[in-house]
């Protein structure tokens, strides 16, 4: 189902006509409100007259995370806090809380995207939607929540933890739609297990899971588990929160960008260079509608790819292909490239491993060294010895030949390695550089 047929379904021509002057409108108020963009325009030699086409953007500076940390707390907003109605934070977990501020007029905003998200994902005004992102600073569980009311469908605000209640609820509410991480949705479906439910016998439709990258062989594993069909959603705060692109049920080939919102750019992370559509670079994203935070060419860190051709859905914004990582959290194993979620694609190969791993990275006599912890199934782990090292060295030879990096694999027992409620973490590094 298309939400907002009128908006989703616009010619390109009438989507860069929007954003054109979308765009001219924030440039002229985030110089004239934000002395950070302010003094990074004039250091730049840029004026707002000076941004008369979308080509004109890449005439602006990028901004980065350490931006907003450097302006903690309030020193990115382009509205007095008389103005502003709600406050969301980033976890912080990599360094300062980044900090986000909405107007009003930005909540329905959000609302009104999230609606268009839910749908496409899916989601209906008959729909019951068990909403176990975690509510809070967090913007996953608000704003699925404040999607879901504008949509019209029933809300659990079951938030995150206390699974086995989760799952009772489940049962007992009959929700049709999931929404939480990927990882945590497939630790529900054990929980599930354990109390002896089937997640066939449940009446859910369709999941929509994001907040962490994830791959295809996930997704696989979700759907056959769970007995929904999974779509993937994308968002960050400091851009709105989720509901910044999502994929349709119908095609699941990209996710569906909200383009009259946002311009999206795909760069080089290294010369900072604008690459051409289909190629795979480092996402960047400036948001045209936000009051109280918006965004000029903000580096999300997210490596993807853009698509311009209208989907067989029926809309016709941009679609970006699925996270594979991030450029600040690739791992670098003595001198090869690597991702979590191409690991993550390799493990789901092997039929006697679950889909939970993590990835310990150490230095060794000043070499960088990679072991891959990875729970073996029920049925694999009452092997014999022998057998479960044959299934070590068949993962860490398809490793090897796949992603061209050497790696100890260390098989862990059933649910053995601690399960999160939100975004998994997936790498403990060890080095100390």
């Amino acid at each position: 189902m298309i939400y907002n047929i009128e908006f989703e379904t616009l010619p390109r021509e009438a989507i860069e006509a929007i954003q054109v002057r979308r765009l001219k409108d924030t440039i002229e108020r985030v110089y004239a409100t934000v002395p950070f963009y302010r003094k990074k325009f004039d250091e730049a030699g840029v004026r707002p007259a000076d941004i008369k086409s979308l080509k004109d953007l890449r005439r602006l500076p990028f901004t980065a995370k350490q931006d907003l940390r450097d302006n903690y707390p309030y020193g990115m907003f382009a509205v007095p806090m008389e103005t502003v109605v709600r406050i969301h934070a980033s976890s912080g977990t990599t360094g300062q809380a980044t900090v986000v501020g909405y107007t009003a007029r930005d909540i329905q905003m959000w609302s009104e995207l999230m609606a268009r998200a839910l749908a496409a994902g899916g989601a209906t005004r008959g729909d019951i939607i068990h909403n176990a992102y975690g509510y809070g600073l967090f913007t996953g569980g608000l704003g699925v929540h404040y999607g879901a009311e504008r949509l019209g469908a029933s809300v659990i605000p079951i938030s995150g933890g206390n699974t086995k209640r989760q799952v009772q609820i489940m049962r007992d509410f009959g929700p049709t739609i999931l929404t939480c991480t990927p990882s945590y949705a497939l630790h529900l479906g054990e929980v599930a297990a354990e109390a002896g439910i089937d997640f066939g016998t449940l009446r859910f439709r369709a999941g929509i899971f994001g907040a962490e990258p994830w791959s295809e062989e996930m997704r696989g594993e979700i759907e056959r588990k769970l007995h929904l069909s999974a779509v993937d959603i994308y968002g960050l705060s400091e851009v709105l929160g989720p509901g910044v692109s999502i994929e349709c049920l119908e095609a699941k080939s990209g996710l569906h960008i909200a383009e009259d919102h946002f311009i999206a750019e795909i760069i080089d992370p290294k010369t900072g260079e604008v690459l051409p559509d289909g190629e795979t670079g480092e996402l960047v994203f400036t948001s045209i509608t936000k009051e109280a935070f918006p965004v000029i060419r903000y580096r999300t860190r997210d490596i993807t790819s853009l698509d311009r051709q209208p989907c067989i859905c029926g809309r016709t914004h941009a679609r970006m292909k699925k996270v594979s990582g991030r450029s600040d959290d690739m791992l670098i194993i003595r001198g090869v490239n690597v991702f979590p979620s191409q690991i993550e694609s390799v493990l789901m190969e092997i039929k006697e491993v679950e889909p939970h791993y993590q990835l310990l990275i150490d230095r060794v006599d000043n070499l960088d060294t990679l072991t891959v912890r990875v729970e073996v199934g029920e049925a694999a782990f009452s092997d014999e010895v022998r057998k479960l090292q044959e299934i070590e060295r068949k993962i860490a030879k398809n490793i090897k030949e796949f992603l061209g990096v050497t790696a100890a694999v260390k098989l862990a027992e059933p649910r053995s390695i601690a399960r999160s409620e939100g975004k998994a973490q997936r790498i403990v590094d060890k080095r100390k550089f």
